[in-house]
């Protein structure tokens, strides 16, 4: 997979939402022309992207707000988990409290709540620009491994 794509309707808010998550602005561009008509299947496409990258380097979530055709709105929407299609983005954190703490700042709510699963992970959904859900996850076995694993300070004699 190269990518996510994302319709929203203020780029500028979702880029910021997804800065705040630890995602990189790659770059953005202007979208148009005949060729991505025929790629859409949409007659006069003009669409703005911002292209993000994950703190990894390995995955891309492409943010995109339609000038023409406008955009339309998904039923319902703010649709629940288990509605039929793609429902959320998962990421993985260090600090979860901290990283809800920010999101919220730019309009996050819980979907649920944050709930332990065994003594493995940490997890929460969130509601995200346009009623995307994003999914947060603590790793709470490797944390407390690398807490142990962490060199005893040297002591000088």
């Amino acid at each position: 997979m190269t990518n996510v794509g994302v319709v929203v309707a203020d780029l500028a808010a979702a880029i910021a939402f997804f800065v705040e998550l630890g995602l990189e602005l790659e770059g953005q561009a202007a979208v148009e022309g005949r060729w991505a008509d025929r790629v859409v299947g949409l007659d006069g496409v003009r669409v703005d992207v911002a292209m993000m990258r994950t703190p990894d380097g390995h995955g891309r979530l492409e943010l995109m707000k339609f000038h023409s055709p406008a955009a339309v709105s998904a039923e319902p929407k703010n649709a629940l988990a288990n509605t039929l299609g793609i429902r959320r983005i998962m990421f993985a954190v260090e600090d979860i409290e901290d990283v809800l703490a920010r999101l919220r700042a730019h309009g996050a709510e819980l979907v649920g709540e944050l709930a332990k699963y065994e003594d493995k992970y940490r997890l929460c959904y969130v509601r995200g620009p346009e009623g995307i859900i994003v999914a947060l996850k603590l790793n709470v076995f490797l944390l407390s491994s690398r807490i142990r694993q962490r060199p005893a300070k040297s002591r000088n004699r």
